[in-house]
């Protein structure tokens, strides 16, 4: 036998053989390596519902893979192979099997698809073939139900035998007169067909049909029930809700599915339905339907599940019923392998993961035959482990999870490889460049199965390791400390027992990169520019790229708007606008294709200091605490000085805080914050500063609360007044937070009739309080108290305030004001006069108030008008032309209106002319102009024209014509060319329509 030397010699001379990869099937047949492919599949069976009955019907199921060679198919039913070819009812159209006539007691089954190649057999998911039906209702006539009036009933509907489910309705007295559920009175059960009526009435009497519908994938079938009779007879009662439907204690639904849960109630008057989830907030999905008889929860997910609750509710009372949902979930990949080339010989390891509730199962299938763990082969639930892989192992594998709510499958295609050396594919780097003093390694990557033995030669020279040449383990060829000696070809050898290959590559020694001008350390203040400058020589035939790194990170020189800029002929950096992020370790690296040198410089960058740390408060008293801090980073310019900022919530804005000592230098660390309230919530930050400006805040200290003291200052806006019969009312202004100063805050009132000694002192708790009300039968009406008021707290009492003067209630007037006189001024005003009430010691007058109402109108629907002071006398406005009213005066105060005088009369004046003087023409003379107009005349209904008003706009002059004159000269602004002119009629009933006209000074007409 040959040495292992003598292998490699003999290698050196070989020459490379062809060949071919190959994985062999099961059958023996050859699966071409890059040629050939397993079966994928592109469509699937899918479970169908199928009509008994329909013969001349075909059902198709769909089978398509793809595969290199095409695949041919098999079907099973039940685990056996479906008799295609010796049935005629079953046909074969390239994977789809095609039966004809199905008949339930031959075809219903779970039907599978094996899709087969030379490569490998995959098999589908399972598809269910079920036949639906739907008898007839039995012919029996039904039983007739009677209610009393405002009482519930349920109409049963007993459905006859089916598949799958039906869907129901009713109908009342013939078709298609469906009963309809909205209003609340009705509901029809889709999960037992009941019809429900939660309060009859008399209208409600006739005969009921169950109409049910099964509605399958090829086709709809309905049938209806014999009638339900029906009578409702009157004479009912009210009643609490009885919940008659209810959705079951235990509900099984699926994630991504919809479940419906229904409750129903009888009572008088009809129930609101009302739901809840008992563990938690409803599902928004669920809005829609939260008041109605079916809740609807649709595309169920784990965080639906819980207990829910249905409410009935009207006036006589309520019911509950509550249940669980629990959400499961069929089986749903979290992991999946992939196709695998594997050498032969070496070792597999699959690995499948999914994800359901119950948890799924996992099982393995080869070419569509289960898997069990054997002598190399391992199965463990989601894990396969082959060992020693042999060439029958090739094939199609398939990882299956399944649960009771379903079955799915993830396929992949293993292949063993078993292949001579092969260099096409990925060949010795051709020409390989290398710096002088250098490193290169050359590869050499053939692919072969089993691995190959490796070695390299020089020449006809055989390589061995040295210091300067090693062979890694796998196969590579390491060479340092480059000289120009080692330039030349290098050839890779590689042996299996089916072959040998090799591949050559010719390694090229270039001159090493240097840098010649190296970065310098560098000192700058934040804000300020600085380069780095960085050159380098390199070999001449190859080019040079310059990058940058910061403490290891390398920096992006392309960003226009950076700080980071390169100059382009040199490898320098330039740093704009410098920041304290960019100080550190910075690097330069002049790179070839072949190698590298790098330098680096230090950047300090000086700035504002770094915030403080660990701020924490101790000795907290009442306005005063301490704060202590630890130093942060200086930033290599020395902290000044230390300012506190400190916020509550009261002045949430951070504000800086009285200190001692009032200037905190650069070297403490901590101090005495003061001016505090008492009984207030802070938190405070330190800032430090030096000659580079302030830096960033520290973190907030905890929030922290001063300690109670007793109120230092009385409330304020004491007074008060008005109220009932014999009470005294004192109102003030409730104290702010910041002056309560503790718990437990309220107030101490100290009241007295003037002019006596003793005081009469309460305590009024609460800090919003705002008013007390003393009340005592014998308090006359209007009498002074002196009136003062302290803050309180369970620290003690503060100082009193300024005493007050505050008046009793008053009590309403008792005489009416006399001598009414009531005159005409316009169609729409009148003036009122009379005297004034006589003054009186405990009946204060505030004001009078005058009544008036049409002749027509009764004195309660008076309109009112109130005078602010004293007055005897007032003008009432927006009165009815030509219209008689009745007026009364009384004197008022806070207590109310005192008795009404006498009443008089007055009748207002005819309306004025409502049109405006016409025919307006205007010339002008000089600086003056003369405008003119017609005669406006009244009608019988109208009140007399006195004369005319006019007015210039803008102007508050105002000239007033009588009867005769219809014309006026004015003299024109001599800054404009023009006035705007209002004329109007005038006469008792007041003034008539205007006519607004701009005069220029061109004549005008």
């Amino acid at each position: 036998p040959l040495t292992s030397t003598e292998r490699k010699h003999r290698l050196l001379s070989s020459h490379l053989e062809p060949f071919h990869e190959v994985s062999v099937s099961a059958g023996g047949e050859v699966c071409v390596s890059g040629h050939d492919s397993g079966p994928v599949f592109e469509e699937q069976p899918s479970s169908l519902v199928f009509p008994v009955g329909l013969t001349e019907e075909k059902v198709t199921l769909a089978c398509q893979a793809r595969a290199s060679p095409a695949a041919t198919y098999r079907w099973r039913v039940n685990g056996t192979d479906v008799p295609v070819g010796e049935d005629p009812r079953y046909e074969m159209v390239a994977g789809n099997l095609v039966i004809s006539s199905p008949q339930y007691n031959r075809d219903a089954g779970s039907y599978q698809c094996l899709a087969i190649n030379r490569c490998g057999t995959v098999i589908s998911r399972p598809a269910n073939l079920k036949f639906g039906y739907l008898h007839d209702f039995p012919p029996d006539d039904r039983s007739p139900q009677t209610v009393y009036e405002g009482a519930g009933a349920t109409l049963i509907c007993q459905p006859p035998a089916h598949y799958p489910a039906l869907s129901y309705r009713w109908f009342l007295n013939e078709f298609p007169s469906f009963v309809q559920p909205s209003g609340g009175r009705w509901f029809v059960s889709q999960v037992t067909g009941n019809l429900y009526l939660a309060k009859a009435e008399v209208n409600d009497s006739g005969n009921y049909f169950c109409f049910t519908t099964n509605n399958m994938d090829i086709s709809t079938k309905s049938v209806f029930s014999r009638a339900n009779p029906l009578t409702v007879l009157p004479d009912g009662w009210k009643s609490a809700p009885n919940i008659k439907v209810r959705f079951p204690s235990e509900t099984y639904a699926l994630t991504g599915h919809t479940t419906h849960l229904e409750c129903f109630a009888y009572g008088n008057p009809v129930p609101k339905i009302h739901w809840r989830k008992v563990d938690g907030s409803l599902p928004s999905k669920a809005a829609a339907s939260t008041n109605s008889p079916t809740l609807t929860l649709s595309d169920l997910s784990f965080e639906d599940e819980g207990v829910y609750e249905c409410e009935a509710l009207n006036s006589e009372g309520r019911d509950t019923y509550q249940g669980r949902i629990t959400v499961q979930a069929q089986p749903e990949w979290l992991q999946v392998m992939s196709d695998s080339e594997v050498e032969i010989s070496s070792e597999l390891r699959w690995s499948c993961a999914a994800a359901g509730k119950p948890r799924p199962s996992m099982r393995w299938l080869r070419n569509g035959q289960q898997i069990i763990s054997q002598d190399r082969v391992q199965v463990n639930s989601g894990k396969l482990k082959i060992s020693h892989l042999a060439l029958e192992d090739s094939g199609m594998y398939q990882c299956v999870a399944e649960n009771k709510h379903g079955t799915i499958y993830s396929n992949a295609e293993l292949r063993v490889q078993v292949q001579a050396p092969d260099f096409r594919l990925n060949p010795v780097r051709r020409l390989v460049p290398a710096a002088r003093g250098g490193q290169v390694i050359m590869e050499c990557k053939p692919r072969a199965a089993p691995k190959p033995t490796l070695f390299w030669s020089r020449g006809t020279e055989l390589l061995t390791n040295n210091s300067r040449v090693t062979v890694t383990p796998d196969g590579n060829l390491q060479i340092t400390n480059i000289s120009r000696a080692d330039e030349g070809k290098y050839t890779c050898f590689a042996e299996n027992y089916l072959g040998k290959a090799n591949s050559t590559g010719h390694l090229s020694v270039r001159d090493a990169t240097k840098i010649t001008l190296a970065p310098s350390n560098a000192d700058i203040n934040q804000g300020e520019n600085v380069t780095l400058q960085c050159h380098a020589s390199h070999d001449p035939t190859m080019d040079l790229t310059f990058t940058w790194s910061l403490n290891g990170v390398l920096l992006d020189l392309e960003e226009p708007s950076g700080h980071y800029h390169r100059k382009e002929t040199v490898g320098d950096l330039v740093i704009v606008n410098g920041q304290l992020g960019h100080a550190g370790t910075y690097m330069c690296t002049a790179q070839t294709v072949v190698d590298s040198a790098s330098a680096t410089a230090k950047l300090v960058v000086r700035g504002p200091p770094g915030p403080p740390g660990g701020v924490i408060v101790t000795d907290i008293n009442e306005t005063a605490l301490e704060l202590r801090w630890s130093r942060g980073y200086d930033n290599h310019s020395p902290i000044g000085k230390y300012i506190i900022m400190g916020r509550s919530p009261l002045s949430p804005e951070w504000r800086r805080m009285q200190t001692d000592p009032p200037t905190i230098e650069g070297n403490a660390e901590s101090a005495c914050v003061t001016g505090l309230l008492p009984w207030m919530d802070y938190e405070f930050h330190v800032i430090a500063s030096n000659i580079l400006g302030s830096g960033e805040p520290s973190m907030p200290s905890q929030m922290v609360r001063t300690r109670e003291a007793a109120p230092t200052v009385a409330p304020s806006g004491l007074g008060g007044g008005g109220g009932d019969h014999h009470e005294l009312i004192i109102t003030w202004t409730p104290m702010a937070r910041e002056y309560q100063n503790g718990d437990e805050f309220g107030y101490i009132l100290a009241f007295r009739k003037r002019n006596t000694p003793s005081w009469m002192v309460v305590k009024v708790p609460h800090a919003e309080s705002s008013r007390y009300v003393y009340s005592n039968q014998s308090l006359s009406p209007y009498c002074p108290f002196e009136v003062k008021i302290k803050a309180y707290n369970r620290k003690g009492e503060g100082p009193f305030s300024q005493m007050a003067l505050v008046h009793s209630a008053e009590e309403e007037p008792t005489v009416s004001p006399r001598k009414i006189n009531t005159t005409a001024l316009t169609a729409f005003e009148m003036l009122v006069c009379w005297e004034s009430v006589q003054d009186l010691t405990t009946n204060i007058v505030r004001g009078y108030e005058i009544r008036y109402w049409r002749q027509h109108e009764k004195e309660a629907a008076a309109d009112r008008v109130r005078t602010a002071g004293l007055e005897t006398s007032a003008r009432v406005s927006g009165l009815r032309p030509s219209t008689f009213y009745y007026v009364t005066v009384l004197a008022y105060n806070s207590a109310g209106t005192g008795p009404p005088s006498p009443r008089a009369t007055v009748i207002t004046k005819k309306p004025p002319p409502n049109r405006p003087p016409g025919n307006v023409s205007w010339k002008t003379d000089g600086s003056w102009v003369t405008v003119m107009w017609d005669h406006v005349k009244a009608m019988k209904n109208e009140s007399a024209v006195l004369g005319y008003k006019v007015k210039i706009l803008g102007q508050s002059a105002l000239k007033v014509l009588e009867k005769g004159k219809t014309s006026i000269s004015l003299p024109l602004p001599k800054d404009n060319s023009y006035v705007v002119l209002e004329i109007r009629s005038w006469g008792e009933g007041g003034d008539g329509a205007a006519h607004e006209t701009i005069v220029s000074r061109d004549s005008g007409a």
